[in-house]
């Protein structure tokens, strides 16, 4: 079924006890935007908490790319721009991942043009760019598209209101970083309020940006003229926290997840309650154990602080253990549900419509050849293997890697028995 000649793949042998701590890394979705933040200025930037992920390195590579100095050493990322060029982004690098659009932002920002091929990353569904490109225009920029390459030059970039139909992390991202430098006041208006958006607010401001409100549904930039030297710590990733907790409840013994933030993940703490599972959130230390007898629970993923998308299909997994019927309703994206038939191959009752799905538990699950159709998507396999009984081979296992830093480690280090073949 799969040609596992020529992807990485796991091989996980589920119902293994886990205990012991896991400490979580810096946000996936913070980082993939402070490394291109830092095009905004020549000065030096020192970025700590950055996590050791694909996606990190892409972006990276591009940095060179672009002439940034670069050094990267214990989770700890310096840059020095002072010999940043402006060149096209080429579709070799925007086609690996969604997050090179920022480069969109942060280059018609600095430079007033930037050239680069229509962004990459995981088939979930419509991620349109069109906010983005409708807020640059409103800005002044003038921008033409040719077979999804994009063109965009300014003159001058005129600092305006933005409002946005849906609240969207990576426009409200890009405007910020047009914004910054721009001329007068821009507010953004339905900005999205994730803690990602705050995180890199707080980096530009270190620089010497005014940007007020963010994390709130409306944000303000007064533009400068310049930039300078800037500093930032990664938040704790919520998604990376959310998955090591769903695999808790499943499989732990007083597993300790570290260095969480738990009003980032309160949404999911809730649920998890609500399906009777037993943790304990202590500062910045939750302590979780296996629970018998799990609930049914109803899921919607909608806009932080609601149920987060990119927890929506671990979630589902968790849910097929579940005395009853739960429901899983995706709100955002039209393809999360392409995980469904690789848990239905491995015993899950799960009837999909549309962006639901109705999931009959508790269904013991039995280890199977599947694969990671996304990154969030491999997220469901593993946790989905690490229950099974038997052996299971999860192929397209890059995605996963793309977004959870030293996973495989991790979780062997607390009792799984999971083997990354890279062939």
């Amino acid at each position: 079924m799969y040609k596992d000649d020529i992807m990485k793949k796991l091989i996980i042998e589920g119902g293994r006890e886990l205990s012991g701590s896991v400490r979580i890394g810096g946000a996936k979705n913070s980082a993939v935007a402070l490394i291109p933040a830092t095009i905004l200025t020549k000065g030096k930037c020192v970025i700590r908490n950055v996590p050791d992920i694909s996606d990190v390195k892409i972006l990276l590579e591009m940095m060179h790319e672009l002439g940034s100095k670069i050094t990267y050493k214990d989770e700890i990322l310096t840059v020095d721009n002072k010999n940043v060029e402006n060149v096209a982004i080429s579709e070799e690098y925007a086609s690996k991942i969604r997050a090179s659009y920022y480069f969109m932002g942060a280059l018609l920002g600095k430079f007033h043009h930037a050239e680069m091929s229509c962004p990459g990353g995981c088939v979930i569904g419509s991620r349109p760019i069109d906010f983005h490109i409708d807020a640059f225009k409103r800005m002044g920029a003038h921008i033409v598209e040719n077979g999804g390459n994009y063109k965009m030059d300014a003159a001058e970039l005129q600092g305006r209101d933005i409002f946005f139909d849906f609240p969207s992390v990576g426009a409200t991202i890009n405007v910020m970083f047009a914004a910054v430098l721009a001329k007068g006041k821009t507010r953004i208006i339905n900005a999205a309020r994730e803690p990602e958006i705050a995180n890199v607010a707080s980096f530009l401001n270190s620089m010497g940006a005014r940007i007020m409100g963010a994390g709130s549904g409306t944000i303000e930039i007064d533009g400068v003229k310049e930039l300078g030297n800037g500093e930032v710590d990664v938040i704790p990733d919520r998604i990376e926290a959310g998955t090591y907790l769903i695999i808790g409840a499943l499989l732990g013994r007083d597993f300790k997840i570290t260095d969480i933030v738990e009003e980032h993940i309160y949404s999911l703490i809730s649920k998890l309650k609500d399906a009777g599972c037993n943790l304990k959130v202590e500062g910045d230390v939750i302590t979780i154990n296996k629970t018998k007898n799990l609930k049914a629970v109803n899921i919607k993923t909608t806009v932080y602080p609601g149920f987060p998308t990119d927890l929506g299909q671990p979630m589902s997994t968790f849910l097929t253990q579940c005395e009853g019927e739960s429901s899983f309703e995706e709100t955002i994206y039209e393809n999360r549900l392409r995980h469904i038939p690789h848990l239905n191959n491995m015993g899950a009752d799960i009837k999909a419509f549309d962006k639901t799905a109705l999931i009959r538990g508790r269904t013991p699950l039995v280890g199977r050849k599947v694969k990671a159709t996304d990154l969030r998507a491999g997220a469901s396999m593993l946790v989905a293997g690490m229950i099974a009984d038997g052996t299971t081979i999860v192929y397209n296992i890059e995605h996963l890697l793309r977004g959870y830093e030293k996973i495989v480690d991790k979780l062997n280090n607390v009792g799984a028995n999971i083997r990354l073949i890279d062939e």
